[in-house]
């Protein structure tokens, strides 16, 4: 194996370390939800549905064993709005029961859950109404927090109320534009990229809708004063996908302005938050014009993405930089689509050795938490597998790879892995 699970630095004292998932991606049958909808819409864009996806919302002992036995301490899934709350004001009491029990199956098992109460699925009566873009939203989005509050009581420490707002207000500018061009969606599949229209709706070339944005900021913020008021012990905060924006000579201003609706404002929006989820997983090169494409010749994911490690330490470095320094960060994402487990190990062995770097240059960081547990759903296919732990489609059989027990020993230790040799297989440098 390239790396062992020591003799690294060691950990402080507290530090979480375990993996992430969410509702909609492991659970299936989703049905009250938008992008269930979407998923099954006659003559829809979307190849392939999420379906049972992992059968978690059975199986979550099972996930939850599996994590403790490998040795993790803490655990990061989302509850779902649309099993919550299937019809505005009709709240299941059963589904309220079914993530309380969540919550203390996780700490009887010693893991600490990381509690999300919104990662992309809203419930469908929420969108009908036009979703984040609605005027009331964020009211509905702080009344749905004050019934999760029943939930985080069972003893959640750490809860995020929003994943990745800044790829949600994306998402709306993407159908605003499918929209106004009478396209179905400009997803693949779509009319947009069956009628060649793809490369005229490359998201890294829309603008989020300001309203969208501010909307969100509102939204996450009603929702931490309800959740302080409701369970004072709380720790409440979001989750940002940083996206490691490197301007070319030349392009510094442009970039700032870039990433500055993108995603820095999301960060400044958490300075008065008490911790912030870090979510990287490669760079994005930036021009005057706009994103580049991988270097050439550069290595690349299932997903498309240059294998860039190092993105991690830089991320967590700018958020902290943005966010300023009473605000401690958690990583609730990092990892690699990729069917090679060894460059899985290889990949978070650099992304963790950027992580204590920075770390040892006085980022506060208080965890780290691997995307993901399971090989999941990844929004429109199963293809990209980022699991720590294989699924089987058909039976559900739950198999550890092999990086799995390596970062579960790294966990057990108390430990970031040894930084790999110069020069070694294990160093990944995306150049």
């Amino acid at each position: 194996m390239a790396h062992e699970a020591g003799p690294g630095p060691a950990l402080p004292e507290g530090f979480l370390m375990g993996a992430s998932t969410s509702a909609h991606q492991i659970e299936g049958n989703n049905v009250s939800s938008d992008w269930w909808t979407l998923e099954n819409r006659p003559g829809g864009f979307v190849a392939e549905p999420s379906g049972d996806a992992a059968d978690s919302f059975h199986r979550w002992p099972q996930d939850m064993d599996l994590l403790r036995e490998l040795g993790f301490d803490a655990y990061r899934f989302s509850i779902e709005w649309a099993r919550i709350e299937p019809r505005r004001g009709m709240i299941s009491r059963a589904a309220l029961e079914h993530y309380r029990a969540m919550v203390r199956g996780a700490l009887e098992r010693g893991l600490t859950p990381v509690v999300t109460l919104h990662h992309f699925t809203s419930p469908q009566w929420f969108s009908d109404l036009g979703g984040w873009a609605a005027p009331e939203a964020p009211d509905l989005f702080a009344d749905y927090a004050r019934t999760a509050a029943e939930i985080l009581r069972e003893g959640v420490r750490y809860v995020a109320t929003i994943n990745e707002p800044n790829i949600m207000a994306l998402m709306y500018a993407l159908k605003a534009h499918a929209v106004e061009h009478g396209w179905d969606s400009v997803a693949p599949g779509s009319r947009a990229a069956r009628e060649g229209g793809a490369a005229a709706v490359d998201p890294a070339a829309l603008e989020p809708d300001s309203a969208v944005v501010q909307a969100l900021v509102r939204a996450h913020r009603a929702a931490t004063v309800v959740l302080k008021a409701e369970v004072p012990h709380l720790r409440v905060g979001w989750t940002v996908a940083n996206q490691v924006y490197q301007a070319e000579p030349g392009a510094e201003e442009a970039t700032a302005a870039y990433a500055w609706l993108r995603e820095d404002v999301f960060l400044e929006a958490a300075r008065e938050d008490d911790w912030i989820g870090v979510q990287a997983y490669t760079r994005h090169r930036m021009d005057v014009d706009g994103a580049l494409p991988p270097p050439a010749g550069a290595e690349t994911t299932l997903t498309g993405w240059e294998v860039y490690p190092q993105a991690l330490g830089e991320a967590v470095r700018h958020t902290a930089r943005v966010v300023g320094p009473h605000v401690p960060l958690i990583v609730t994402e990092n990892g690699i689509a990729t069917e090679d487990d060894e460059q899985r190990i290889a990949y978070t062995a650099a992304a963790l050795t950027s992580l204590g770097e920075a770390m040892n240059d006085g980022v506060d960081v208080r965890g780290y938490l691997h995307w993901s547990a399971l090989d999941n759903y990844e929004w429109g296919t199963y293809r990209p597998t980022f699991g720590l732990i294989a699924v089987d489609r058909t039976t559900f059989v739950r198999t550890p790879k092999e990086s799995a027990r390596w970062l579960g020993a790294l966990s057990r230790a108390r430990r970031l892995p040894a930084p790999p040799a110069p020069g070694s297989a294990a160093v990944l440098s995306g150049r």
